[in-house]
């Protein structure tokens, strides 16, 4: 065996123990990111609420928010002023979904997404509808 190959071998080899080590403690912070593709600027905590500041005034986030869910077929329960923004519910196969949008600045929106089967979080459901509310937002 060239010793080339082998020096890279146990290189890669060295590099994936380091991560391994490094981020024990993360790992379903890094499962997340890789399960979202890892471009995607949507940033998820522990509890499965996952989140999204987009620069576009509130109005048109809605706007983009409610196409999305259309397209998703979720049913929109109702929207309701809070504060500095919004709180639209929604329902899709026994999931409670429940999206925030705040008004930062006149041009920029923050945006909290919770989908919940009971007790259990399904952050992958709040991920995708910030997904398809970007896209919109992106074709418009």
């Amino acid at each position: 065996m060239d010793c080339r190959i082998l020096i890279g071998k146990l290189a890669w080899a060295a590099a994936l123990a380091g991560l391994v080590a490094v981020s024990g403690g993360c790992a379903p912070l890094a499962l997340t990111a890789a399960g979202i593709g890892g471009s995607t600027a949507v940033s998820h905590v522990l509890g499965g609420v996952t989140y999204r500041t987009f620069s576009e005034p509130l109005p048109k986030v809605k706007g983009a928010t409610m196409k999305a869910l259309s397209r998703m077929q979720i049913k929109v329960d109702g929207a309701e002023k809070n504060g500095a923004g919004e709180i639209i519910k929604a329902e899709a196969s026994g999931r409670e979904i429940e999206i925030e949008l705040e008004s930062l600045t006149p041009n920029t929106t923050r945006m909290r997404a919770v989908a919940k089967n009971g007790l259990i979080y399904d952050s992958a459901t709040a991920t995708e509808i910030i997904i398809q509310t970007e896209t919109v937002l992106v074709r418009s």
